[in-house]
């Protein structure tokens, strides 16, 4: 019998089967892990050179001359990835396997409880002017004028079509909004143009079970456009990710480790706390990222730091502030060594080139530190110099094996 191995079928059966073997090796231990995941930091070339290549990073370039590197794909070649997906691949489950709408992430991140009869969905308060959304993030307004907007909201509005409906603030202009009622499926189409400059889109039932929950969702939306009628910027909503309460074997059944997650953002938080992470409150800042490690670097055995300032900077197509925040990032890396983990693991969920101002299908540089690396020759961290590492290009499914076998988390397989 002949196995083509470069058949997708294949990866995704692999993908799948460490779930089951994870469950059989995975041993616990004292040895520590960081898994510093700096958002979108993959990028496409302005007059030569991405934003990590045109970065000063000399604490990142001498870490890549000591470790193992490679690229990563998130799903497969040519893919582009929702950050939940990415961050499944590289959490090391299947995100084939495990789709998950992007509002469950956005709800459990921002403490909101979810429960088998609500649906939730990520919310933008977006610009509407002369029936086109010409700015689908309301020009970034401050989170206090949010919390305003979702009191406003919340105070005028109780329910739509006898479903009944909860805005909860988040970041900027991020909210969640919860329905709740029986019978509400999650099977819709965004209510998103994606695009600026474009009508705005009714979410859209994707089976017949999922009426309700469209007629609910865009009601929702015509009720709250009539009720910001008057804002000057946020005067409209756009809804997108919606999703029940899935279900996720957590990293304590398929790992045997104590992790922490240390991000200040909502999805990324929400999403460590499907798979079974601890949730730190941190600051907004970087520096509080560094500071919540090393307050609890005594009390966990994996670590997983999430930087987001380089994807948003990318979303906006702003190349200097992307270099700035990889620069910044930099900065902090002597910290994380300082801490002497047994695997320090830098690298990005997917790619945001500031070229294309959204997420795209290009691979993610990925190094490796530890004792038992082999180090290779790339000489600095780079998109160009990680293609030549000792790890190939690989699927960001198999980053998380390596870093527990290289943490010495794994015991053989097999007689």
């Amino acid at each position: 019998m002949i196995i083509d191995f470069d058949s997708s079928l294949f990866y995704i059966c692999l993908a799948m089967d460490w779930e089951t073997i994870a469950r059989e090796i995975s041993v616990k231990t004292d040895s520590k892990i960081i898994l510093f995941v700096m958002d979108g930091l993959g990028g496409l070339p302005i007059d030569g050179k991405t934003e990590l290549e045109a970065a000063r990073t000399p604490s990142l370039d001498r870490l890549a001359a000591q470790s193992a590197c490679g690229l990563t794909d998130p799903v497969f070649m040519g893919i582009t990835p929702g950050s939940g997906p990415a961050h499944l691949s590289l959490f090391g489950y299947d995100p084939t396997k495990y789709i998950l709408g992007r509002g469950i992430l956005e709800a459990l991140g921002s403490g909101v409880e979810v429960g088998k009869n609500d649906l939730v969905a990520r919310g933008n308060f977006a610009t509407l002017k002369e029936g086109l959304i010409v700015d689908r993030r309301a020009g970034r307004i401050p989170t206090s004028e949010n919390e305003k907007l979702c009191r406003k909201i919340n105070d005028s509005l109780k329910e739509v079509d006898g479903v009944k409906v909860s805005l909860f603030p988040g970041k900027e202009h991020r909210f969640v909004v919860k329905f709740t009622a029986g019978g509400l499926s999650d099977a819709l189409s965004d209510a998103d143009p994606q695009k600026e400059n474009q009508p705005g889109v009714p979410a859209k039932a994707l089976s017949q079970e999922a009426e309700k929950a469209a007629r609910a969702a865009n009601t929702f939306i015509d009720c709250v456009t009539e009720i910001l009628k008057d804002s000057p910027n946020a005067n409209t909503v756009l809804l997108r990710g919606f999703s029940g309460f899935p279900s996720l074997p957590t990293w304590s059944e398929l790992y045997k480790v104590n992790a922490v997650a240390i991000a200040n953002y909502p999805m990324y938080r929400g999403l460590a706390k499907l798979v079974g992470m601890e949730i730190l409150d941190v600051g907004p800042n970087v520096s509080d990222l560094f500071d919540a490690l090393e307050k609890h670097y005594k009390d966990h055995d994996f670590f997983y730091v999430h930087l987001k300032k380089t994807d948003s900077a990318g979303e906006d197509g702003n190349f200097e502030a992307k270099k700035e925040a990889i620069e910044e990032a930099d900065r902090y890396i002597p910290r994380l060594l300082a801490l002497k983990p047994e695997v320090l693991v830098v690298t990005s969920d997917h790619s945001t080139p500031s070229l294309l101002k959204s997420h795209s299908w290009h691979p993610n540089p990925f190094l490796l530190f530890s004792k038992t690396s082999q180090p290779d020759d790339v000489a600095r961290f780079s998109e160009k110099e990680c293609s030549r590492g000792f790890l190939g290009r690989f699927q960001a499914t198999y980053a998380m094996p390596l870093m527990l076998a290289h943490a010495g988390k794994l015991k053989k397989f097999g007689a």
